[in-house]
């Protein structure tokens, strides 16, 4: 662990850019630091070119993204805190190496994340996007919804199979529960905790449980072993007329394949919240898609979610000051 110090001799940088607004750190955390820790220097970068300048001497750096080289001109950096809970692109050599601490921002997305995860089940059981569609033409639907060969159905029995049950799986399973779906988890190890599931099982594993599951919801972190986790086989391994979704990472997900499994009716239908490639491209295959609903990486998303990134920063501070061990510590050797 490394040396920490003192508030007073403390200096904060917080930097995070996007080019959607709210990803980027809001006023509140900035202020709420300054009336926490008076003493402590903290400084708000809203320019990445302003960065290098006030690296050097920073004791920790909050913020999504540290690049190889912006790292490589830090003198003092004990610590940095990802505002996002996925830290792939902290993954180079140089901060694995280096002994600095790097905790994340698991936890922050779980409950919109559930939240939304809900809806898209709903919307798929339903067939909310076609009936959205005949809404917007004037179209009094009900035969034509029903004719489907998706026909409306109900989630209450159903088999939910959850891949990557860590914080956001249970938060899904405790509401996917509460509609009377059966719930299943998947983790690398087969272990954890089971209050809302009748079951767990490691992630070599797999094949054995999706020929089960009605729902595939994927939310697994994006690691090396993680990378194309479903694709033209694990698709092949599910019940045919079966549904899957995606708010875990594009990366998890074979897109060509899943395009394919929908154009051929293996799979019923499906719905994704990130793509490998982002904003998806107008050229993409993917919007046309049949019976693919998408939303635009907006699970995450929610007007409370930078009271809850502060709210973690300030536990995590007073935690570093105290001498106390900090949570969601990032293992290099698991990537996660």
């Amino acid at each position: 662990m490394s040396v920490r110090s003192e508030p007073a001799n403390t200096k904060v940088v917080i930097g995070v850019w996007h080019s959607f607004s709210e990803w980027n750190a809001q006023p509140v955390m900035t202020e709420t630091l300054r009336q926490h820790w008076p003493q402590m220097n903290v400084v708000h970068v809203t320019d990445v070119e302003r960065l290098p300048a006030e690296l050097p001497d920073a004791d920790i750096f909050v913020g999504s993204v540290l690049r190889p080289a912006q790292f490589s001109i830090t003198k003092k950096l004990k610590w940095v805190h990802s505002t996002s809970a996925g830290v792939g692109q902290l993954m180079y050599p140089e901060l694995r190496n280096s002994g600095v601490v790097v905790t994340n921002a698991s936890g922050i997305f779980s409950v919109p994340i559930a939240e939304h995860t809900i809806g898209l089940l709903l919307a798929l059981a339903r067939n909310f996007p076609d009936t959205l569609r005949q809404q917007e033409k004037a179209i009094w639907s009900q035969q034509d919804l029903w004719d489907k060969p998706q026909h409306l159905a109900e989630l209450n029995g159903t088999l939910l199979l959850i891949v990557g049950y860590g914080s956001i799986g249970r938060e899904v399973a405790k509401r996917a529960q509460a509609l009377g779906m059966r719930v299943w988890g998947v983790t690398k190890s087969g272990k954890g905790e089971a209050t809302h599931t009748e079951k767990i099982v490691a992630s070599s594993e797999l094949h054995t449980v999706l020929p089960h599951a009605d729902y595939v919801l994927l939310c697994a972190p994006e690691t090396a072993e993680t990378n194309s986790l479903i694709g033209a086989e694990q698709l092949t391994q599910m019940k045919r007329g079966a549904r899957i979704i995606n708010v875990g990472r594009g990366s998890l997900l074979d897109e060509t394949a899943l395009i394919s499994a929908l154009e051929s009716g293996a799979l019923a239908g499906a719905a994704i919240d990130v793509a490998q490639t982002e904003p998806l491209p107008a050229s993409s295959p993917l919007w046309r898609a049949t019976n693919l609903f998408i939303t635009p990486h907006t699970s995450a998303l929610s007007d409370r979610l930078w009271r809850r990134e502060t709210a973690m920063l300030v536990d995590l501070l007073e935690r570093w000051f105290d001498g106390r061990e900090l949570f969601n510590r990032i293992d290099f050797v698991r990537g996660y």
